[in-house]
């Protein structure tokens, strides 16, 4: 559970990072170093004090983090608290969370003027403080060999990261709101240099980092952390597909235009919503040693190949007194793995059936269709009975009791996402919620399920059983993500637009039951 606490902990620390790092480059780059003059003002104190927010946010995070460890350290008498301050990375936390609160500070002062003058050493060099020590808490601080330039190109990485995705954050803020405050083309071109710059920095650290951390094909397939790494570069690439879009319509806007194209909008939050997304991937690597450190437990391609080998769906259960529920510490048998096999293809019947219902809807021939939500509570139930024998209703186990348990606690969790989802969703395709707003429930939290899926990790220690459990969900986290996102599109686009985004989500959510389906632990 600490684990798992930790990479929430660390996605919120990098987005906060990204929000603050990205608003000082924003100021600075974007809107000029000056506050703008008339109404457009807002802007500015819009700006400065997000900044803030996002800085504090960072403080809170990393001191929750540490929080974590030394909860998880316990109060075994082998450490002290004074050798505890003495390591880097306690160090380096407490210098981010330092600089984090400088910059908070700095951004409220930025926020009462027009002009910062020598302000903005006191922005610049906390903003650059808090990206650089972000490095000095990852792998590359704890590497023996290349330390330094492991370190130059984890912060070039986040900072680059930060001016890219973070300062899509305060571009809505500024560009997209009511027309007449600024000239949206005048911003939109000027973020489109500087995120251009900020991708080519990224992809070049990010592929020197790759090529230390992933010592080849056999660790990038082979290893979780080989796995999550190719799984940002799946979202990577969708990234950079809707930023070169974007990136176009930006090119051919013309000068005088009073407002933001709405296709650009719209694609700009899916853009940013990816984007803090992949913070929480990366995140999720700190759990996980670099696949070049892992020899002895790394799973052959063969091994790997045969979890994602078509074969007919396990539709028998062995019993409940054929399992160790009374032992947790038991390790795996025949009965658990078809017991957890079971448990997915059943689930992948009820999401397949929901996908094929809603890529009939989406013809817009079978109003009947529109209750495939309702699909969601036969599954939702058939979870709580089913995802974990030695708990409550059918173990031993009672539910408070259960509910002190990392994992049940997790798969309670996406129970009760999947209960929000079909309620939400019902409602909303019958018009009992005629609320936009409300509308897009379903797909922040198919975007954030997707999210969280990914960093639901059974690998935490690298075994390569466990390692051949995650590969099969890091492609649903992904698809996940592509549900939400394409459903939040067709929420927010007009027209031809709205009705491919329909069918894409749709026919993903087919794709998701089908692997639900090809699903195997043996």
């Amino acid at each position: 559970m600490a684990a798992f606490v930790d990479v929430i902990l660390r996605g919120l620390a990098l987005s906060g990072q990204a929000i603050a790092i990205g608003g000082v480059a924003f100021a600075l780059l974007v809107l000029g170093p000056t506050a703008p003059d008339g109404a457009s003002s807002t802007v500015w104190r819009r700006l400065w004090t997000l900044v803030a927010l996002a800085a504090v946010g960072v403080a809170v995070a990393q001191a929750s983090s540490l929080g974590v460890l030394v909860a998880a350290l316990g109060g075994d008498a082998s450490w002290s608290h004074r050798e505890l301050a003495a390591t880097l990375y306690v160090q380096a936390s407490f210098v981010r969370m330092l600089a984090a609160v400088g910059l908070a500070a700095g951004a409220l002062a930025a926020r009462r003027r027009e002009r910062l003058g020598l302000w903005w050493l006191l922005i610049l060099l906390p903003a650059l403080v808090v990206g650089v020590s972000g490095a000095w808490t990852s792998h590359s601080a704890a590497r023996l060999q290349h330390r330094g330039v492991l370190i130059a190109l984890d912060a070039v990485h986040q900072l680059a990261a930060a001016a890219w995705i973070g300062g899509l954050v305060h571009l809505v803020a500024a560009a997209f709101p009511s027309p007449g405050e600024l000239q949206p083309a005048r911003l939109l071109r000027r973020f489109s240099s500087v995120a251009l710059a900020s991708v080519a920095a990224l992809v070049v650290a990010g592929v020197g980092l790759s090529l230390v951390y992933v010592d080849g094909p056999s660790a990038a397939f082979g290893t979780a952390y080989g796995i999550m790494i190719l799984t940002k570069v799946v979202m990577l690439g969708g990234l950079l597909v809707l930023g070169f879009a974007n990136f176009r319509s930006v090119r051919s806007l013309p000068a005088a235009v009073g407002v933001a194209p709405l296709r650009l909008r719209r694609f700009v939050e899916v853009e940013l919503g990816l984007g803090l997304t992949v913070f929480f991937a990366a995140a999720s690597l700190s759990s996980l040693p670099p696949a070049v450190d892992v020899v002895a437990d790394r799973a052959t391609p063969s091994e790997v190949a045969t979890r994602f080998t078509p074969r007919w769906p396990a539709l028998r259960s062995p019993s409940i007194e054929e399992l160790p529920v009374g032992d947790p510490t038991a390790p795996r048998t025949d009965a658990d793995r078809e017991w957890s096999e079971y448990n997915h293809h059943v689930n992948g019947l009820f999401v397949l059936l929901m996908g094929l219902l809603a890529v009939l809807h989406a013809t817009g021939r079978a109003g009947w269709a529109r209750h495939w939500p309702l699909v969601f509570l036969g599954m939702a139930a058939f979870m709580l009975v089913r995802n974990d024998p030695g708990a409550w209703p059918i173990g031993p186990e009672g539910f408070w009791q259960s509910m002190a348990e990392p994992t049940v606690l997790q798969h309670r969790f996406f129970m009760l996402l999947v209960v929000v989802f079909g309620i939400f969703e019902w409602m909303v395709r019958t018009a009992r919620l005629r609320s936009s707003s409300a509308a897009l429930v379903f797909p922040l939290l198919c975007a954030v399920g997707g999210g969280l899926l990914l960093t639901h990790s059974h690998a935490s220690l690298n075994l390569k059983s466990e390692f051949l459990l995650e590969v099969t969900h890091a492609p649903l986290g992904v698809l996940g993500i592509v549900i939400g996102w394409a459903r939040w599109l067709e929420l927010r686009l007009p027209g031809a637009d709205a009705r491919v985004a329909g069918h894409v989500w749709a026919s993903a959510l087919a794709v998701f039951g089908v692997l639900l389906l090809l699903y195997r632990e043996s």
